[in-house]
């Protein structure tokens, strides 16, 4: 795969589960893409409504700063109505345990996936942690208080 020139890469160590022999480790489809593919390491079908944490047959070692995010595919999701229940997932870097994708059939039909099918994208992404302020009024804004839809409906767009 060519990266451009100016795009860093982190190193990640990933270790192969007896699971995930024979497996690709998760790779980018093109050298523009923002996620790696990241396919099952089991078959298993999952029903309408049901959900599912699919192996992947790995486990990294993320490094401090980073998170690893479970995203849908696209594709999936569109054809098949497949997605990541709590998109996107967050892999924190102190997990060491087997990646498993959570998926969720929102479609009408029993969905099967088998082993070495691609389930999810995961995307690299670094994390800042937040340090608590607190204090007794906070600034004003046009908006304030104002909550869900309070901007404007569709219509407005």
């Amino acid at each position: 795969m060519n990266f451009p020139i100016n795009a860093e890469t982190v190193p990640v160590q990933i270790k192969r589960l007896p699971n995930g022999e024979g497996l690709a480790l998760p790779a980018y489809a093109t050298s523009g893409a923002a996620g790696m593919d990241v396919v099952s390491a089991e078959d298993v079908t999952i029903s309408p409504g049901q959900r599912h944490p699919v192996a992947s047959g790995f486990a990294m070692a993320i490094p401090e700063g980073y998170e690893i995010q479970v995203r849908p595919r696209s594709g999936l999701a569109f054809k098949h109505a497949i997605t990541v229940p709590n998109t996107p997932g967050t892999i924190d870097s102190d997990y060491r345990g087997e990646l498993k994708i959570l998926l969720i059939n929102h479609g009408s039909e029993d969905f099967a996936i088998h082993r070495g099918d691609r389930v999810a994208q995961l995307v690299l992404a670094p994390v800042t942690q937040a340090r608590w302020d607190e204090v007794e009024t906070l600034d004003e804004t046009e908006r304030g208080t104002g909550g869900f839809g309070s901007t404007g409906g569709v219509k407005q767009l």
